[in-house]
């Protein structure tokens, strides 16, 4: 049996639309990211702050779900699909989808590609960023959503399946680690910086050190916390948006600067598109780039 559903409420001037919903009784009690509030004279555009909680709830039981069946992988080898691809990034990914699905979300993933873009919400996730570092037991990878509605990034989470260390951000509602809010820093001295970088250094590049860690999300996440001060992707337009999508949204929450080497949009709703993403705090990130550029594009 089906049924359609119009709802407006309306309170203190505010009216909440839903909007009309096809669905089966049995499936009635599924969240669906569709609700939009409306304001009278503002456009219907935004989802509302109920809708980031519900989302970054969502998020997290994503990835609690990814960690949980990371711990069960007994096989660590390469899938023999495509290149890098592991047999751990395909459990990671359908663990993902499955719960994505049921939430009736787009998706872009790196695994699997990207479906039901024209959603409201589209959750652009790298189930297991690093897993060559996990598959070698280098405790540094993780799991990074975000979701993104019409106006870019709206709610992000980047968990350090090593660790359990939890970077999550809302749009205009700031950046947290582990639920403690971030708070914006700034460094001038580029030959006293700590850059963490993806590819190989560049010659003299007048840094104080660098590290290579090799997980892209967790190493732009490192910037926004300041436990680096920037991070530099020295390959020619080598990562996907579900790299950088997530930890995109805590630097720019947090006030880190950070832009694609050639100028070009980092969110995008294309699997098949590559960008080169550099970020710094805003005393060094001239230094970043220019350092990038010492390197061929």
């Amino acid at each position: 049996m089906t049924f359609i559903v119009h709802v407006e409420p309306v309170f203190n001037g505010v009216t909440f639309h839903i909007r009309d919903e096809t669905c089966y009784i049995n499936k009635s009690h599924n969240a669906s990211f569709a609700t939009r509030f409306r304001i009278k004279g503002v456009p219907h555009t935004t989802l509302d702050g109920v809708e980031s909680d519900r989302l970054l709830e969502l998020l997290n039981r994503v990835a609690d779900a990814v960690g949980l069946g990371l711990q069960g992988i007994t096989d660590w080898g390469l899938s023999g699909f495509r290149d890098g691809q592991y047999n751990a990034d395909l459990v990671a990914d359908q663990i993902a989808l499955d719960i994505l699905r049921e939430a009736g979300v787009g998706i872009i993933s790196e695994e699997s590609g990207a479906e039901n873009l024209q959603r409201d919400v589209v959750v652009i996730i790298d189930p297991l960023d690093g897993s060559t570092n996990a598959s070698r037991a280098v405790p540094h990878y993780a799991t990074s959503l975000c979701a993104v509605d019409a106006h870019g990034a709206l709610v992000a989470l980047v968990v350090d399946q090593a660790t359990n260390t939890r970077w999550s951000a809302v749009r205009g509602q700031g950046a947290f680690r582990d639920g403690v809010r971030l708070v914006r820093h700034d460094v001038s001295d580029w030959s006293q910086a700590m850059v963490a970088i993806s590819g190989p250094p560049p010659p003299n590049p007048g840094w104080g050190q660098f590290r290579a860690f090799g997980a892209s999300a967790i190493d732009l996440c490192y910037v926004a916390d300041a436990t680096v001060d920037a991070f530099i992707d020295m390959s020619p337009s080598a990562h996907g948006v579900w790299d950088y999508a997530a930890a995109y949204l805590v630097c720019q929450e947090v006030g880190v600067r950070i832009e694609d080497a050639q100028g070009r949009e980092l969110i995008v709703m294309d699997a098949a598109q590559r960008r080169t993403p550099v970020a710094a705090t805003t005393g060094i990130f001239s230094q970043a780039l220019a350092t990038r550029h010492l390197s061929t594009l």
